[in-house]
């Protein structure tokens, strides 16, 4: 089987020769293998690109998640400066704007945020976007989506995957969104005192990604991830996930499995409250299952709940496990989540979350080890 037909059967509930292993790089992560220019890295499409398709070939994993797109070409011609340091760059841009780009990190975008976020009538009025132009990446770190060239890194990755690996992209929740707009602390609390308010901001917002999400199902990939990073219980509960999170992913994921595309959920932290309301949505799997003390999922649980519902992927913890400078634990650790992973049809080897920007190579080597030898 090729690394493309493999994840696809497993996506598929299928049996193929071996588990398939795909883990999700963080920035940092990456950074500190592909020894680049942080900016360059962050802004230009060809660097990111290259880098992911080196970074698959180094760790054998059976696909690539996009995770940034809509690159602008011509980023340098609106710069001023930048400032290489020993540990980062300082960009400054013609506007004033000034990002600090981590050789080990995301970037540090500084600029003024005036906005007042508890007025939730003005951010109805004036202030939702006509179009999606940037995906929230974190809280204050904005990646803006060139219109012209919104999807060229999906297409051209595709093209050099030619068929041999499986091609993912990636969207946001409309949750995740909404946040960003409204500030954490009092989106959370506008949830509360204008919950109608709320839904309308979120029905906006998902119009605009269902829209996204369709384009790129037209791109050649084979699934889409949608990040919902504050979607588990440490943010809300299960009665508000039912009433703020499902019914805006689920139009989304129903849009996309017509297209034949498959599409799976994200979600970090304690989500053992909410596993089989996630698949209410129509999802085609899940991502992440955290296990203690990250988040509060045991795998073997999880997979006898969510049997036949759809794939799982996961659930290596980043920290505890992958991090571990004991060898001969890390192969045991990996050997038991493999042998939980293939009882069931649909699992797929990853992180529960990124790898993290200090994990040593030799330990994520251990993933594709784990899957030849156990899988």
């Amino acid at each position: 089987m090729t690394s493309k037909e493999r994840m696809i059967s497993a996506m598929n509930l299928e049996v193929s020769d071996r588990i398939p292993v795909m883990a999700q790089f963080s920035i940092g992560f990456m950074l500190q293998q592909l020894n680049v220019s942080p900016s360059e890295f962050w802004f230009d499409k060809d660097v990111f690109k290259n880098g992911l398709l080196k970074l698959r070939e180094d760790f054998g994993f059976d696909g690539i998640l996009v995770s940034l797109f809509g690159h602008d070409p011509n980023w340098k011609s609106h710069l001023k400066k930048i400032e290489k340091k020993e540990t980062e760059e300082i960009v400054v841009w013609d506007n004033g704007d000034i990002i600090t780009c981590p050789n080990n990190d995301l970037p540090i975008y500084n600029f003024n945020d005036e906005v007042d976020r508890t007025d939730i009538d003005n951010l109805i009025a004036n202030r939702l976007p006509k179009k999606l132009n940037y995906i929230p990446v974190s809280q204050n770190l904005p990646f803006y989506i060139n219109e012209q060239h919104k999807l060229d890194i999906l297409k051209e990755i595709v093209s050099e995957a030619e068929n041999k690996y499986s091609i993912h992209g990636e969207i946001t929740s409309p949750f995740d969104y909404y946040l960003d707009l409204t500030g954490h602390q009092d989106g959370l609390i506008h949830l509360i005192d204008f919950p109608d308010k709320c839904k309308l901001i979120l029905a906006h917002i998902t119009k605009l990604i269902k829209e996204l999400a369709l384009e790129m199902c037209e791109t050649g990939i084979d699934a889409i991830k949608v990040s919902s990073p504050f979607a588990g219980a440490g943010f809300i509960s299960p009665e508000d996930y039912r009433e703020f999170v499902l019914p805006f992913e689920k139009e989304i994921a129903l849009a996309v499995r017509e297209k034949g595309i498959f599409i799976y959920t994200h979600t970090c932290g304690a989500i053992n409250d909410r596993l089989e309301i996630m698949f209410e949505s129509g999802i085609s799997g899940i991502e992440c299952l955290d296990p203690e003390p990250i988040g509060d999922v045991k795998l073997e649980d999880a997979l006898k709940r969510l049997h036949g519902k759809g794939f799982v992927k996961g659930n290596a913890d980043p920290v505890a496990l992958l991090m571990n400078e004991n060898t001969n634990e890390l192969k045991e650790d990996l050997k038991n989540i493999v042998e939980l992973g293939k009882k069931n049809r649909g699992f797929i080897l990853s992180t529960a979350c990124s790898i993290a920007p200090a994990t040593p190579k030799e330990n994520i080597l251990l993933m594709k080890e784990a899957v030849d030898r156990w899988g």
